[in-house]
């Protein structure tokens, strides 16, 4: 299980990529377009440098819902390997069984 600390660092992530997603949009439209001036662009830069870190999605790591664990993430189910591997031996994931040949 990941520190409790970890996984709250990881929360306002995920809250702070919220609350800033449509300012970093908008301020990246405008960088990447051709038909604003240097200056505008310039001014969206230093804008977008000023935002939080943690604001951008790139800044997220996948965890799992249970465990915390930040590796072997399977996104469909937010689960770890281990705990889909635990999960699908009890039947709890429909339509997920072990393969055998």
């Amino acid at each position: 299980m990941a520190k409790k600390s970890i996984i709250a660092r990881e929360y306002i992530r995920i809250k702070l990529e919220k609350k800033f997603c449509e300012k970093r949009l908008e301020l990246k439209t405008i960088i990447s377009s051709t038909t604003s001036s240097d200056k505008e662009r310039w001014s969206a830069m230093m804008m977008l440098q000023r935002l939080p870190r943690d604001s951008s999605r790139c800044r997220q790591s996948n965890r799992c819902s249970q465990t915390g664990r930040a590796h072997g993430v399977l996104r469909k189910f937010k689960l770890c390997r281990s705990k889909i591997r635990k999960a699908a031996v009890q039947g709890l994931i429909p339509g997920l069984k072990k393969a055998s040949w």
